[in-house]
């Protein structure tokens, strides 16, 4: 999700006591073609601004819904578009199919840089550095924890060819909208790059805290349970609100472990 340079367009106001609606297809996105029970909740976080204002404020409001129980009928469910049965390609490769050329050729870049960020990131965790800062702690377990999965999204990066994930230039979902940088379905460990991705972003930033192309990736890999399991989640976006987060929702947060990395890219 883009972070900077956003427009009014990319907000919902909400005054205080109104209530937003929306609507999930869960068949959509997940797997449920198997007639049974089925609970659902939603967690996360939220960045926002302050009303009449496009700038993130840097916070964020955390959320953590009720738990819903779904009898939810399997044959019914197959009647719905599925997002895997979307994906038609090889899950272990780059498919640049849909890319021009100079999209092909950024792909491929920001795939080899997220190599040499999320290599140097794994063992700057190995060794302590910045540890506290990003993830709450230097114990072991968190230490042993970070530079793994670190080292996996690093060799993951490093292939083209013989990876555990797919990534593609179309978005073949369809969720590329206002302010989406990319988006990973991790059921799928597919990843798709939106147009934003090669349009807005720098390939490499050296500014503390931005966001580019190598970093998105590194974002991105983190998600996909085939590269490092379980896969992160969307806890919290930008520098100071990853800092508010616990140690284990650290740990747990794509984009912290993309902070870190550019951090220590950038010397910060």
């Amino acid at each position: 999700m883009a972070t900077t340079n956003l427009e009014a367009t990319h907000f919902v106001p909400i005054e205080p006591g109104q209530t937003i609606s929306t609507e999930v297809d869960v068949a959509e996105l997940y797997d449920v073609e198997s007639t049974d029970r089925y609970t659902v909740r939603a967690t996360g976080s939220m960045p926002y601004a302050e009303l009449n204002s496009t700038t993130l404020s840097g916070k964020s409001v955390a959320f953590s819904s009720n738990t819903l129980t779904l009898d939810i009928d399997g044959d019914k469910a197959k009647q719905i578009p599925y997002a895997a049965h979307k994906i038609s390609h090889k899950r272990t490769e780059l498919d640049t199919s849909g890319c021009s050329r100079d999209r092909a050729a950024a792909l491929q870049t920001a795939l080899s840089n997220c190599a040499d960020l999320a290599n140097n990131a794994a063992s700057a965790a190995q060794a302590g550095h910045q540890m506290q800062e990003y993830f709450k702690s230097t114990s072991t377990s968190v230490i042993r924890t970070v530079a793994a999965r670190l080292k996996a999204v690093a060799d993951e990066c490093a292939t083209t060819n013989s990876g555990v994930t797919e990534s593609s230039c179309e978005d073949e979902y369809g969720a590329c909208q206002r302010g989406v940088i990319a988006y990973t379905l991790p059921s799928q460990n597919y990843i798709a790059y939106c147009d934003i991705f090669y349009t807005n972003l720098p390939g490499l930033s050296n500014r503390c805290h931005g966001q580019d192309r190598a970093t998105t990736v590194l974002h991105e890999k983190t998600h996909a349970p085939a590269v490092y399991s379980p896969g992160t989640d969307d806890y919290a976006y930008g520098y100071s609100a990853s800092r508010a987060l616990s140690t284990q929702q650290a740990v747990n947060n794509a984009d912290t472990y993309a902070l870190y990395a550019n951090a220590l890219y950038a010397g910060c």
